[in-house]
C-alpha cells in the first residue's frame, strides 16, 4: 500500500523555483531517503509535505486521502528537525508526553507509552526527568524521534536530523533511530546531504537536483547504476576520464573495460569509483603513488599513471605505501559510462 504520494508539486520563492513537478510514492512501512545538494529543495519538499507551507501546485495524499489543504496538525504527520526542537524548559518525560493528548488514554497509560518510547529509542529510564540541556546531542535526537513516534503517526519526517553531530556520535544515533523505526514500522521520508546516511538508513533512494528528481531506487540499485554522472558523484566519490564506449564495452586509460549498464557508442565519460581500483606494489608497475592517507580502516592513495591521469583509490590499511612508490591498478568489475557532454 502507499503511504504517501506526491503528484506534480511546484513550489517557487519569488522568481526562484524550487521545487518543478515533483512526483513521489513511499510504500507503507519503508524507508526513502531523498538526497540533495544543499540548495535542492529537499528541505522546501518536506515542509509542504508537513503542511507547513502551501504548494503552487500539485497534490500530497496520505494513505490515499489529499492533504493538500489539511492543516499541519491534522495530517497524523510526526517531524524531526535537524536541532530535535525541544522544549527546553519540560523535562526528557514531558517532551515526550506532549505528542501524547488526554485523549491517548489514562494518565497512567501515558506514563506507560513514555517509557516505552524511552527503551525504543535506546535511553535510559533515569534520563526521563532531565532537560534537554542536560543531555547530549545525540540523545537530544532521540528524545525528538520518541516525541515524533508518541502519537502512532501514519508518517515521519526526519530533516537532515544527524548533521550537528559528531562522527562516532552521529553512527550511534542513526543506527538507534533506524532500529526503532523498523521496531514501530513507520513509513519514513528522510532528508539528507550524506550519501552513506542515504544508503545505511533507506529502502529507497530519491535523488533531487534543481528541483526534479533524476532517480528514484533501492540503496543498492542506484549506487551501482546512477542514471547519469551527476548522480553519480553525488552519491560518493570518483574519478572521471574520458573514454570511447563501443558494443558495451568502453576504451580509456584503464584499458577496455565492461560497463555496468548501457551506454550509447562514441565519446564517453567514465566514472570509476575509489573501491573499484584494486593497487598492488610492483616494481614495474603501471602507476606512481603521489599521495597516501592512512584512514584505520583503509589507505586513500592518489596514484598517476603514465599519461599523467591521477585517480583516487582504497587500499588495504595493513599495506604502507610511500609517496613514488611504483605500483599496478586494476579496475575490479563493471564501470559506469555516460554519452559525454558536448
Amino acid at each position: 500500500m502507499t503511504a504517501l504520494s506526491v503528484r506534480d508539486l511546484h513550489k517557487s520563492y519569488g522568481r526562484a523555483r524550487v521545487l518543478d513537478g515533483v512526483s513521489l510514492d513511499v510504500a507503507e512501512g519503508t524507508t526513502t531517503a531523498i538526497l540533495g545538494a544543499s540548495g535542492c529543495g529537499k528541505t522546501t519538499l518536506l515542509r509542504l509535505i508537513a503542511g507547513f507551507d502551501r504548494a503552487d501546485g500539485g497534490t500530497i495524499a496520505l494513505a490515499g486521502r489529499v492533504v493538500s489543504a489539511v492543516p499541519p496538525e491534522k495530517r497524523s504527520i510526526g517531524y524531526v528537525a535537524q536541532e530535535g526542537a525541544l522544549f527546553p524548559h519540560l523535562t526528557v518525560q514531558a517532551n515526550i508526553a506532549f505528542g501524547l493528548s488526554r485523549a491517548a488514554g489514562t494518565r497512567a497509560e501515558r506514563r506507560h507509552r513514555v517509557a516505552e518510547l524511552l527503551d525504543l529509542v535506546r535511553l535510559d529510564a533515569s534520563l526521563a526527568r532531565r532537560h534537554p540541556h542536560e543531555l547530549s546531542g545525540g540523545q537530544q535526537q532521540r528524545v525528538a524521534l520518541a516525541r515524533a513516534l508518541a502519537r502512532r503517526p501514519a508518517l515521519v519526517l526526519l530533516d537532515e536530523p544527524f548533521s550537528s553531530l559528531d562522527t562516532a556520535l552521529r553512527s550511534a544515533t542513526r543506527t538507534a533511530v533506524a532500529e526503532a523505526l523498523r521496531a514501530e514500522r513507520v513509513t519514513t521520508l528522510l532528508v539528507t546531504h550524506d550519501q552513506a546516511e542515504a544508503l545505511s538508513l533507506s529502502d529507497e533512494v530519491a535523488v533531487l537536483t534543481r528541483g526534479r528528481f533524476t532517480q528514484v531506487a533501492p540503496a543498492r540499485e542506484i549506487y551501482a547504476a546512477p542514471v547519469d554522472l551527476d548522480t553519480a558523484r553525488l552519491l560518493g566519490p570518483g574519478t572521471t576520464l574520458p573514454g570511447k564506449a563501443d558494443a558495451g564495452a568502453v576504451s580509456c586509460t584503464l584499458g577496455t573495460l565492461r560497463v555496468a549498464q548501457p551506454c550509447p557508442d562514441g565519446d564517453a565519460t567514465v566514472f570509476v569509483r575509489p573501491e573499484q581500483l584494486r593497487v598492488t606494489p610492483a616494481a614495474g608497475g603501471n602507476a606512481v603513488v603521489r599521495a597516501s592517507g592512512f584512514l584505520g580502516a583503509d589507505t586513500v592513495l592518489t596514484v598517476e599513471l603514465p599519461d599523467g591521469t591521477l585517480l583516487d583509490a582504497r587500499a588495504d590499511a595493513t599495506v604502507a605505501y610511500t609517496t613514488g612508490e611504483r605500483v599496478t591498478v586494476d579496475v575490479v568489475g563493471a564501470v559506469n559510462a555516460y554519452a559525454a557532454r558536448t
